[in-house]
């Protein structure tokens, strides 16, 4: 990171600050839908992005599109 990208970096909103990495975090969500189990990828906002039939297939699904995914505990 260079001097200009720092001093940017402080001059941040609030808002835009909120925001940062909004686009690459992403988490999973276990459902049920007419007795099928299923795994959900949610981007940060709750906006279901995509459903797989298991967690690990959803775990590679988000690497493979260099998605962090992060725990909602």
């Amino acid at each position: 990171m260079n001097t200009q990208e720092i001093e940017k970096l402080k001059s941040i909103s609030t808002g835009d600050l909120a925001t940062l990495g909004m686009n690459q975090m992403v988490y999973l969500r276990r459902q049920t839908q007419n007795d099928q189990v299923f795994w959900s990828i949610h981007a940060a906002d709750g906006t279901e992005m995509a459903r797989l039939a298991d967690r690990q297939t959803a775990l590679a699904a988000c690497l493979q599109h260099e998605l962090e995914p992060v725990s909602i505990h």
